[in-house]
């Protein structure tokens, strides 16, 4: 395994870090349990979950995920060799079933850790982000931005005052932010330097082959301002896996399961690049998975990459991509079907 320092902290993540949020509906608590070890085994020391999950979000299976791990975590005797990162969730309609609509004032993200704790079976959190903004953008597959004047949203800096008293109480190390945009990002960062809060030390948002658009305004942040990306499905929910291709709807998979995941094949030159780049893996005697992977781990501004499995043999695959380095050729011929087919997704 590969470690890398979580933003401008002392705190080493491994380059793989395990998604937890098929646990709860895909997945069952001991199927959870054992991926857990299996990933500690193979040198993984960075778990994310949410509130939120598992996904898709119901109120029947709010916070179960996060109560998987938290009876995982009460077996062990480790818990300052595993870095847990969890997030308090946001507005909008996949969230009306929680706190009668979350909102990220100091109330809500006050009651959030304290019921996350709980679940979690622990005194803190390593690394707290907010799950999705309060204010109006471009989020969860948007790419244009409609502005809205007199929009109801909590200020930024409420939203980082009331983290900043959680990380001077203990009950947080760290705080990040996801699905977050470069003005948002700035505005954080903006705060924490005028008013003396904690810095957010990494950003978690999509990333893979089918949508680089991080690299646009986000990139340049998370190297001259030292906040990582936490790149959420770098397999762009299994598409790059080429499973899908040709209209294939393998049973249990998640898009076959919940078909309104399906923004990775909603447009034609979505499923052209994804042909194209299963092809070029199948050429180099590579795994599809693996290739898309492998080129997420490669990137400079990555901090750490969110891998996520509902069987051992999809999770075996992708941890094992931290051990493919991609050589010139296939990084030049991504960057031409990049070309050819450039962010065909959001």
């Amino acid at each position: 395994m590969k470690y890398v320092k979580l933003g401008n902290t002392e705190l080493n993540v491994s380059r793989i870090c395990l998604g937890t949020m098929t646990w709860g509906e895909q997945n069952t608590e001991a199927q959870a349990h054992e991926q857990l070890d299996y990933a500690l085994s193979q040198g993984i020391n960075f778990i994310d979950t949410a509130e939120m999950y598992a996904v898709p979000p119901r109120k029947q299976t709010y916070g179960l995920t996060e109560t998987y791990i938290g009876n995982w975590l009460k077996k062990r005797s480790d818990r300052d060799k595993i870095i847990i990162a969890t997030k308090v969730a946001g507005p909008g309609k996949t969230a009306c079933h929680v706190r009668g609509g979350p909102r990220l004032n100091r109330d809500n993200i006050h009651q959030a850790i304290i019921t996350s704790l709980q679940r979690l079976q622990t005194d803190y959190i390593d690394l707290y982000q907010i799950h999705w903004p309060d204010r109006n953008t471009n989020f969860f597959g948007q790419l244009g931005y409609t502005h809205q004047d007199n929009e109801d949203s909590t200020p930024i800096v409420e939203t980082l005052a009331a983290l900043a008293q959680l990380v001077q109480e203990g009950k947080v190390r760290y705080i990040g932010v996801s699905n977050e945009t470069p003005w948002g990002v700035m505005t954080y960062l903006k705060l924490a330097e005028q008013q003396g809060f904690p810095r957010i030390v990494s950003i978690q948002n999509p990333y893979n082959l089918l949508n680089r658009t991080y690299e646009i305004g986000l990139a340049e942040i998370s190297h001259r301002e030292q906040v990582g990306l936490l790149a959420y499905s770098p397999l762009a929910f299994g598409v790059l896996s080429g499973k899908y291709l040709h209209g294939a709807r393998p049973a249990e998979a998640r898009i076959t399961l919940f078909p309104y995941f399906d923004r990775y094949l909603k447009s034609e030159s979505a499923q052209l690049a994804t042909a194209s780049y299963v092809q070029l893996a199948r050429q180099q005697g590579l795994e599809p998975t693996q290739l898309a992977l492998a080129y997420v781990n490669s990137r400079s501004f990555l901090t750490s990459n969110i891998i996520g499995a509902t069987t051992m043999a999809q999770l075996q695959t992708d941890i094992a991509s931290i051990n493919l380095e991609l050589d010139e050729e296939i990084l030049t011929a991504i960057e031409t079907i990049h070309q050819r087919y450039p962010n065909p997704c959001p």
